[in-house]
């Protein structure tokens, strides 16, 4: 666009033509930001414009076929009468912005991720089509599941299978979700169970949706022995016996729904538009149960896949929370299961809209995978970031994110600090160049301006606003400068003495840049940039506090950003982002709530409750939450950061380092040694080597904690803080501390 004659040809056609003027058009947008050199991502770009061409198709054929059976997120969102409904109006993209939930089943180490909605629509692929189940009576009533207001979903994380019921007037239907092995290849189950009291027919349905909307299908093939479709040629669904109707119908002719009772019969379909829908049903006899289960192969090939006992095998070893609360302890268990999905090899900050990777998201996950003990996956993980460092020394997952290098490098030292290892030669090369790119990208200091010697201005993480010069980004800079100095104090003592002074000159430009903010705003709290008032935004800057740890807990700065968010941005208990999520957040409720468990503030436990009245019934959070209908409104329906978070909120209830000492049991809810359980905790990694925790009652009333542990070298000074109790320094080698 900066090319002149490109944008004169630009301006000419849009005026001709009757249209705004672009180019002065994104010169206006961009006059709100601060310059920088990136004004969008263009992989934000790229995946905004996939998203709302969705939206586009979803706007033509929805809302001009709402007789249609479609996902429960439309039949909520169109529905008028429906807490979830959304005018439509001018909007010219039709998006899911009410119920983005949705639940992910697999199996260890396999990449695809088939998800469930909350009614039991299974999506196998990614972004693809769908199979649904309805029971059909012989009097013509149908039990549609996403049409029901009410059901039960549950997860069983044993084997991460998502389990949901529907009912109806004597007509019950459930179904079941999950992935196993068969002679190494991967295959998603969909099992339907129904009961009716009349005799009807189970309707296994192929639906050309998923949670975001049109997924296109074009053909479908029943095979000869009525017990396999072909979609579109190249996927398989295999019945576990043969249909007995079978019906398919096109765009043309409606949803296959309405011919549910035809008397012909149709062994394929093709439809120029892509909306081919079919049907397969098997009878049901009056007041029986029978089962049908679809096989939907998720490879063609076998795979080197862990055996069906992954899951089992996956967990020995790690930290195992033991509680009295079952809620807490189901969506621990829930989160881990979680995070096993996710990291295939990279790690996903979820299923389906997020199924991508980000350095930033990374690091959280990561940490979290390191935090219980799930060591290989972590290092599996980190050993692909060097492949997406450039030559410059920059780790980009998209352009215009500073805060990626100061994560990579905090994370490399957290995975060392935590298996007590240095770090190998082949990491030399890329922490110092990682290290000298944050160096090189500070601003100039020779000028008196509030960003001076700070990170350029760039979009950052995008629920802070529009480019600025944000001090999340200047955060991380400092603490990847930091670990780098530490990585190579051993091998490299010159590098990593120039990279700690950097880390200091780069420490005072910023606490120069926040006195500036004090002074304008007349408190110490800490915007998210020096040229913004306290808002939502603030958020990032807890950075400082968590996780970096780049000041102390009780640092007045930190403390007053936490109580004006508390204060202006809490909805419901729960932290409100105004800024493009427009929603409740989980892991950024559980931000601040880690930086009220390092101030000993007992708040945080409000906080720890808020989050999980949030999950769903599956143990799941969406990124954003919708303030009223409790649905999700942004991001990927299964926001793998927010499980990171919650484990790593739990582990940090009961080990958390806290400079060169270690602090026991400091977030235990006092109502958890009220109902007289043993409490239990590990083995979890920390900096001075691996803990596990228990806390004992007894007769007396006073517990006892007591820890074993296998230090990397000295043990550190430990202070146990139980709630309700005074803290207790630990005498050396004592193993425990009477309350």
């Amino acid at each position: 666009m900066n090319w002149l004659p490109w944008r004169l040809l630009v301006k000419s056609v849009a005026r001709k033509h009757g249209f705004l003027d672009p180019i002065a058009l994104l010169a206006k947008l961009h006059g709100f930001a601060q310059p920088s050199e990136v004004g969008e991502p263009i992989e934000l770009l790229r995946a905004g414009a996939v998203f709302h061409a969705r939206g586009l198709i979803n706007s033509r054929v929805i809302q001009h076929n709402l007789d249609w059976v479609w996902p429960y997120w439309i039949e909520r969102q169109f529905d008028p009468k429906d807490p979830s409904f959304i005018p439509r109006a001018f909007s010219i993209t039709h998006i899911n912005l009410s119920n983005r939930n949705w639940t992910a089943v697999g199996h260890p180490d396999c990449d695809e991720l088939p998800i469930v909605d909350p009614r039991g629509m299974l999506t196998p692929f990614f972004d693809s089509w769908s199979l649904d189940g309805w029971l059909l009576a012989e009097d013509g009533r149908c039990l549609l599941p996403s049409r029901s207001k009410t059901a039960r979903q549950w997860q069983d994380v044993d084997d991460v299978r998502v389990n949901t019921e529907s009912s109806m007037d004597g007509l019950e239907l459930s179904s079941h979700a999950w992935v196993e092995l068969e002679q190494g290849v991967p295959i998603c189950k969909f099992r339907l169970k129904a009961k009716s009291e009349v005799a009807g027919s189970i309707v296994l349905a192929l639906r050309p949706s998923n949670p975001e909307g049109v997924s296109f299908i074009n053909r479908v093939k029943l095979s000869k022995k009525r017990d396999v479709w072909a979609v579109d040629g190249n996927r398989t669904v295999t019945f576990s016996a043969p249909a007995e109707r079978h019906h398919v119908s096109d765009y043309r002719n409606g949803d296959v729904h309405i011919h549910l009772m035809d008397r012909d019969d149709q062994s394929d379909g093709v439809c120029d538009v892509g909306m081919v829908t079919a049907a397969a049903l098997f009878s049901i006899k009056a007041g029986k149960t029978r089962e049908i289960t679809a096989s939907i192969p998720l490879s063609d090939n076998p795979a080197s896949l862990p055996a069906n006992d992954a899951w089992q095998t996956e967990r020995e070893g790690h930290a195992r929370l033991v509680c009295p609360e079952p809620r807490y302890q189901f969506l621990y268990d829930a989160a881990v299961a979680s995070l096993i999905l996710h990291s295939p090899d990279d790690v996903y900050p979820g299923p389906f809209t997020y199924k991508r990777f980000w350095f930033r998201d990374a690091a959280f996950i990561i940490n979290a995978l390191l935090g219980i003990g799930l060591t290989d996956r972590a290092e599996r993980a980190l050993s692909r970031f060097p492949q997406r460092q450039t030559r410059s020394g920059y780790f980009r997952s998209q352009e215009g994110e500073w805060d990626a290098n100061g994560e990579v490098l905090w994370i490399l030292k957290r995975f060392f600090d935590l298996t007590g290892r240095r770090p190998e030669k082949h990491w030399h090369d890329p922490i110092c160049r990682g290290a000298q790119w944050i160096t090189h990208k500070r601003l100039r200091k020779e000028t008196e301006a509030p960003h001076a010697g700070l990170l350029p201005a760039g979009f950052s993480a995008e629920h802070l606003g529009p480019n600025d010069y944000y001090y999340w980004d200047d955060f991380w800079g400092i603490s990847g400068l930091q670990a780098a100095a530490d990585m190579l104090a051993e091998d490299s003592p010159e590098e990593s003495q120039l990279f700690w002074n950097d880390a200091v000159d780069f420490t005072k430009a910023v606490d120069r840049s926040l006195e500036g903010c004090q002074q304008r705003l007349k408190r110490p709290g800490m915007p998210a940039s020096p040229y913004r008032r306290l808002d939502a935004g603030a958020i990032g800057s807890l950075a400082i506090g968590y996780p970096t740890q780049l000041c102390k807990p009780d640092d007045p700065r930190l403390l007053d950003c936490v109580e004006f968010l508390l204060e202006r941005c809490f909805v419901d208990g729960a932290f409100y982002q105004d800024m493009i999520h427009s929603g409740l957040n989980a892991y950024l409720t559980l931000h601040v709530a880690q930086i009220l468990l390092r101030a000993g503030d007992p708040r945080y436990l409000e906080l720890m409750d808020a989050v999980a009245d949030l999950a769903s019934t599956t143990g799941q959070w969406p990124e954003a939450i919708h303030p009223g209908t409790r649905g999700g409104c942004m991001g990927d329906g299964h926001h793998v950061w927010a499980s990171a978070e919650w484990v790593l909120m739990v582990r940090n209830c009961f080990v958390r380092e806290e400079g060169d000492r270690l602090v026991l049991c400091g977030g235990i809810p006092e109502r958890w040694r009220e109902t007289g359980e043993t409490i239990s905790f590990g083995p979890a990694p920390t900096s001075f080597g691996t803990v596990s925790v228990t806390i004992t009652p007894n007769a007396e009333g006073s517990p006892k904690v007591e820890w074993t542990a296998d230090w990397h070298n000295e043990e550190p000074p430990i202070d146990v803080k139980l709630p309700g109790y005074d803290a207790v320094i630990a005498s050396p080698g004592a193993g425990f501390a009477k309350m």
